[in-house]
């Protein structure tokens, strides 16, 4: 918890002796559609020999994300790049949206570009 008594969005739980190749994150106000999308892209990597969620309770929006990694990887770096990469697939997926409702809004313009 920060000083004024609000929790952070993301907390990193480790177990005293555990290495930094097995962490538990705690992501705070979140649901499957994070949890889902976010444990996709983490598994992508070759580096991550398992990434799982849980939800504590229906009444609860908190996830508890697990990441263990092979070769000593920092279980922070896949995280990281899965919040990255994550990130940049929203992004493309926001600017393809808003350039077809664009053309579908404007269908002259659409088609003066379909023609040349």
């Amino acid at each position: 918890m920060t000083d004024s008594g609000q929790k952070h969005a993301l907390e990193m739980v480790q177990a005293d002796g555990a290495d930094e190749g097995s962490v538990t994150f705690v992501l705070q106000e979140e649901d499957h559609t994070l949890g889902n999308s976010l444990r996709y892209m983490i598994m992508k990597s070759q580096d991550v020999e398992f990434c799982g969620y849980s939800i504590t309770h229906p009444s609860e929006s908190k996830i508890n994300f697990r990441i263990q990694t092979r070769g000593g990887l920092p279980a922070y770096e896949p995280m990281r790049s899965g919040l990255n990469n994550l990130t940049d697939v929203c992004k493309h997926i926001l600017q393809t949206f808003e350039t077809q409702m664009k053309a579908f809004k404007n269908p002259e313009e659409s088609m003066e570009w379909r023609k040349d």
